[in-house]
């Protein structure tokens, strides 16, 4: 009996979720667009293909990226206790190369988590396999390794292995084709491939950043580098053809995603595969050193930034493709006694699903904004006195406050209904506390966001 109960309130829930005309979803179309192949960074061959993870043939879900010069390479991995194999896989491959590689290898449609010792198997037999791609081969694994889809699943790692074996050298390119293509096979409930390039220069020379992430879904990374303190699922790679000491990309990433990755949120669940890649292989330093923080502090500061920028750049990508997202929301705390505490407060804001389904509804409850704010504890204790809260639009106008000095203001509800009302929009919290801040960025819950996790594996 109770079985049935349970059938019948599901199968209701069904039929009200998909009579429900919900409001419709912004178009992302223009944030993929052509990008010049001279934009993409020297010395990489990429490729994406089918390989059979997803059923329907017309869908990427096999990605290969090698470098062509030995590289550099820097990692930050997901805190989650169940770390998927192709995690742990990768963060064996970082120690035993003492922070080098020459590929990664990446597949979407099952993220070979929670999948035991044969997950573990599958996951070095792809290093293994894209080993052998390169040239020369090499002594020791230079592979990375990324899995993304459904949990709990082992990987058809016959129809992968032969789909890597069927890959050289020559058969992968390095135009805008390649790139997107690798793209599109990291991509799962993704509605576009999420890929960017840059130029920057340091000691006068012209260097590019290109990356390629994904995520839509069970998106709030926590993520560090594989040993030491920390200074749906979210997959990553960003490719420079700088020259970088592996210790030095490690910092300078570690530092980067604690500002980018590390600072959204969709759902605020975090994944037991989130990956970010980094590979740095000099291709144009044309015999300038590496970059090195202990040598060349100026230097590193300027690589440090440039990634940071970038790594915001890309992860915002991701909120914005955020499952049943109609919004677009920067969540700034300033006036915190330290960073960190500036981080919690934005983070916690993020994620509040009574914070994100009232700016679905555009409804201004900023009630509960005050609710989330302190409802964290901080290094140094809130004065709700000294606390101001407003809404920011984004097309240059004054902001509206809604609290100043812990008194709430008369606020006027057309204004704040307009301001809501847009896709992109900022909440900012004024703690007056100090001199620190934090920004997080994330969208709004809808019914879309529900529908599409409540059929997930159908």
């Amino acid at each position: 009996m109770a079985s049935n109960r349970v059938w019948q309130t599901t199968t209701t829930f069904k039929r009200l979720i998909s009579t429900y005309t919900s409001k419709s979803l912004p178009s992302k179309t223009h944030l993929h667009a052509p990008i010049p192949d001279s934009a993409f960074p020297k010395g990489y061959a990429l490729t994406g293909l089918h390989a059979g993870v997803k059923k329907k043939p017309e869908l990427l879900d096999l990605g290969i990226i090698i470098s062509k010069l030995p590289a550099s390479a820097a990692a930050c991995f997901t805190r989650n206790a169940f770390k998927a194999a192709p995690v742990i896989v990768s963060q064996e491959v970082l120690k035993e190369s003492q922070g080098r590689a020459r590929a990664l290898v990446v597949n979407s449609g099952c993220a070979n988590a929670v999948t035991g010792t044969q997950g573990m198997q599958d996951a070095w037999a792809m290093v293994r396999a894209t080993d052998a791609l390169l040239d020369p081969p090499p002594s020791a694994s230079e592979t990375l390794v990324m899995s993304t889809g459904v949990i709990g699943q082992t990987l058809p790692i016959s129809k992968i292995l032969t789909a890597i074996q069927s890959q050289s050298t020559s058969s992968l390119g390095s135009g805008f084709g390649a790139w997107e293509a690798a793209a599109r096979a990291f991509m799962t409930t993704d509605t576009f491939p999420k890929l960017r390039a840059r130029t920057f220069t340091i000691r006068g020379k012209d260097y590019r950043l290109a990356g390629m992430d994904k995520g839509a879904g069970m998106i709030h990374p926590n993520m560090g580098p594989p040993s030491g303190q920390l200074h749906a699922t979210l997959l990553g790679c960003i490719l420079t053809d700088a020259a970088v000491s592996p210790r030095s990309l490690q910092n300078a990433l570690t530092y980067a995603v604690d500002r980018s990755f590390n600072s959204i949120s969709v759902d605020g669940d975090m994944s037991t595969n989130d990956t970010i890649i980094v590979l740095a292989n000099g291709a144009a330093a044309d015999g300038q050193p590496e970059i090195n923080e202990a040598m060349d502090k100026d230097a590193y500061e300027i690589f440090k930034e440039e990634l940071t920028s970038f790594a915001s750049e890309l992860a915002q990508l991701v909120v914005r493709d955020g499952e049943g997202a109609t919004k677009f929301v920067t969540v700034s705390v300033e006036g915190a006694s330290t960073y960190g505490d500036a981080h919690k407060v934005a983070s916690r804001i993020s994620t509040s699903a009574l914070v994100k389904t009232a700016l679905f509804g555009e409804d201004a409850n900023w009630g509960r904004i005050l609710a989330a704010t302190g409802s964290i504890p901080l290094s140094t204790p809130l004065d709700p006195s000294r606390v101001n809260v407003s809404f920011v639009p984004i097309d240059g106008t004054a902001p509206l406050p809604l609290l100043v000095n812990g008194e709430p203001e008369k606020v006027d509800e057309t204004r704040a209904s307009e301001i809501i009302g847009a896709e992109d929009l900022e909440i900012r919290v004024e703690l007056g506390l100090g001199d620190q801040s934090a920004k997080y960025w994330t969208c709004d819950f809808s019914y879309e966001y529900v529908k599409i996790n409540g059929d997930y594996r159908t």
